[in-house]
């Protein structure tokens, strides 16, 4: 599980969304991240979260952040999901799962009696100048944004 905690420097990420441009934490700088992780594109609770959060983007904008979904699917995979289900952010297509591991959201999971190793469900609050303002490790995938604009 993720040792970054609020008040702690959010890693320098780089890597390449679903068409291909390159995007780094930089790139937010003077912007609130919400920067989500996800275990599988199209799957029924990575669905939920997704949407929860396009359901509600423009509130995300009012309020000066932007989103961010990070998975280790295909380009491809993830490109097919924005486009069922319309979603309005970029999502980085971290394959070799550089992004995942700086922010140490690999690791050992059970789901349904079996363990393997996954992306733990985890999203981090990132404020304007790079500092995690809050990690959410329990994400209530159907009512996220409630967890997230919480003030």
């Amino acid at each position: 599980m993720t040792t970054i905690k609020k008040g702690d420097a959010a890693p320098n990420f780089e890597s390449k969304d679903e068409k291909g441009n390159v995007i780094k934490l930089a790139d937010y700088a003077g912007k609130k991240l919400v920067l989500f992780f996800y275990p599988k594109a199209s799957t029924p609770g990575c669905t939920a979260e997704a949407c929860n959060l396009r359901d509600n983007y423009e509130t995300f904008i009012a309020k000066g952040y932007a989103i961010l979904g990070v998975s280790a699917d295909s380009a491809k995979r993830q490109q097919n999901w924005i486009n069922k289900h319309e979603l309005p952010f970029p999502l980085l297509v971290d394959e070799e799962k550089e992004v995942i591991n700086a922010f140490g959201v690999w690791g050992p999971k059970k789901f349904m009696g079996k363990e393997y190793d996954g992306i733990h469900r985890t999203t981090f609050i990132i404020d304007e100048k790079g500092i995690i303002e809050d990690v959410i490790l329990k994400v209530k995938t159907k009512d996220h944004t409630n967890q997230i604009l919480q003030d």
